[in-house]
């Protein structure tokens, strides 16, 4: 199973998770060392075999890499997560087109490289692509209205997928976490985990749980999935 963005948060919980299960993994994010260290302690710790792909999901030609270089190792693909993702800026007049294009090319374009790559192969093995999405990609974002549409994006991708992929065996998911707590944060620089206390908004390790739950479905998939912190909607 390929997880993207597994150096750190919902990435990092998921290797534990799965490795825990008897997976088989491979780990792609652009922090190389990091995710050897994460490699070693699910080896150690769950005796599976895992694979370190240092990996921009922004890049075309370094995600077909990380496909190929999954399939020469292991044989085959069970799963794709395509948990790789950021947040850039806020306010759009003065958001750059640096921001802009940075958050397009991970949040859009990387979801789309690892899909196209991954449909083959996980044909074959009638498994499953899975993809995190958010809260702000079902309803308005005013922090952030550029996040927000990446995230529609890949919501209204991974169904329109479901739909043309479903005939051939492929399971189709979309997490939709509200706030993490975990490396990721929000527009002033400030991580959620920094921000939040612990039980204040949701664990990695809950997240990772739900895609266990998801992935290990044999013959449906769990097409959709939220889990918003408990006051998420007091804000309203």
């Amino acid at each position: 199973m390929i997880i993207t963005g597994a150096s750190s948060g919902i990435g990092e919980a998921t290797a534990h998770a799965l490795a825990s299960e008897g997976a088989s993994l491979v780990l792609a994010a652009r922090r190389k060392e990091r995710l050897e260290e994460i490699a070693a302690d699910i080896e150690s710790e769950y005796g599976t075999e895992s694979l370190v792909v240092s990996t921009d999901v922004a890049d075309e030609e370094a995600v077909k890499t990380l496909v190929s270089e999954t399939i020469e190792t292991f044989g085959e693909l069970y799963a794709t997560v395509n948990n790789a993702g950021l947040a850039r800026g806020g306010e759009v007049e003065s958001m750059s087109t640096d921001d802009f294009e940075t958050m397009q090319a991970v949040n859009v374009d990387g979801v789309f490289y690892a899909t196209r790559a991954a449909i083959p192969y996980v044909r074959e093995t009638g498994g499953h692509i899975l993809f995190v999405g958010s809260f702000a990609g079902q309803y308005p974002r005013p922090a952030n209205p550029v996040y927000a549409a990446t995230k529609w994006w890949v919501r209204g991708f991974a169904h329109s997928v479901a739909a043309q992929v479903g005939d051939d065996g492929i399971g189709v998911t979309v997490i939709n976490p509200s706030e993490v707590r975990s490396e990721f944060g929000g527009n002033d620089g400030e991580s959620f985990e920094e921000r939040f206390e612990r039980g204040d908004v949701t664990e990695p390790e809950e997240i990772a749980s739900a895609i266990v739950f998801a992935l290990t479905q044999e013959h449906s998939s769990v097409t959709e999935l939220d889990l918003f912190r408990r006051d998420k909607f007091t804000e309203f």
